[in-house]
């Protein structure tokens, strides 16, 4: 049973699941049942569809029955707090009661490790600060961990994620470089990041019975962080960027953000100015799932997409 299906995330995750049909050893045949508000295209790769809205809790309860396995990858993003918090927090308690109530064996939910709010974060484990969540869609999803975990689900917090699909980190980024026409502070800042395509092998591995017990939360992007001019070259090279010619102070380029005009938020510049890292390798040992080379080499099979994604922009 999945919800997210069609995000950007679960898309990655159903071709994952595709592949994985036939190929896990003593799994047995893989029946993929898809919920959500309405069918779609990507319902076509699924068993079945089932009509469900997880701001409307009563669509929920026959929507794990006779599952064994229940990935939500489904939330809520945005600034509406009662929208967030009716699908986040809300739908998701409703959700796990329905599956302790079916008997799901197996419940793979997805957070993010946006709940810990602003940083700078360097290598901490899972709490190794008190979350402190500034958006609503965070804070709410936050509160949407606790029913989760009661459930017994295993929660996983990525940070960024990168790949066809992408809507928010490579375009921020080529955003804020052309708002402030600059790098900002030689970029030094070290950023968890990890390739969807990387994401969905781990979470389809967990989801076959591989790795922890539930009840617990693991940071999931990639073991190595990326400095951020690393990424902003990786992408450059790659003519999703142009090159940057210039270096600014943090505070130089904070006041060329705001004089810009541009939708970019001091916070989500920060996101990319200061050290988010995120102690990740657990997750993936457990899981006996090899992380891959890193995020910077799924640009190249991501690149047609964000180009088309700019000039789109």
């Amino acid at each position: 049973m999945i919800t997210g299906a069609t995000g950007f995330i679960g898309t990655a995750v159903m071709a994952e699941l595709t592949r994985a049909r036939g190929e896990e050893p003593g799994s047995g045949p893989l029946h993929l049942r898809v919920a959500g508000r309405r069918a779609s295209r990507e319902a076509r790769f699924a068993d079945e569809w089932v009509r469900a809205d997880l701001s409307d809790p009563g669509s929920l309860r026959e929507s794990c029955e006779g599952a064994d396995v229940l990935l939500h990858l489904a939330s809520a993003i945005g600034s509406d707090e009662r929208q967030c918090a009716a699908v986040n927090t809300e739908g998701t308690a409703a959700l796990m009661a329905h599956a302790r109530s079916a008997g799901v064996g197996r419940i793979v939910h997805l957070s993010t490790a946006a709940v810990y709010g602003p940083g700078p974060h360097r290598g901490i484990p899972v709490d190794g600060v008190v979350p402190a969540p500034v958006s609503a869609t965070s804070r709410t999803r936050l509160a949407g961990e606790g029913p989760a975990l009661a459930a017994g689900a295993l929660v996983l917090r990525p940070s960024l994620v990168i790949g066809p699909g992408d809507r928010w980190v490579v375009p921020g980024l080529a955003q804020l470089l052309e708002a402030t026409g600059a790098m900002w502070g030689g970029g030094r800042a070290l950023l968890s990041l990890v390739a969807v395509h990387d994401l969905a092998r781990l979470i389809v591995r967990l989801a076959l019975g591989h790795g922890p017990g539930g009840g617990s939360v693991w940071h999931a992007s990639h073991p190595q962080p990326v400095r951020t001019a690393a990424l902003v070259g990786a992408l450059a090279r790659r003519g999703i960027l142009p090159p940057v010619g210039q270096d600014l102070s943090e505070a130089e380029c904070l006041e060329r953000l705001a004089a810009s005009g541009s939708r970019m938020s001091p916070r989500q510049f920060w996101m990319l100015a200061q050290d988010h890292w995120y102690d990740s390798s657990g997750i993936w040992e457990a899981a006996g799932c090899p992380p891959g080379p890193g995020p910077l080499d799924c640009l190249d099979e991501a690149a047609p997409w964000y180009r088309k994604r700019m000039a789109v922009a």
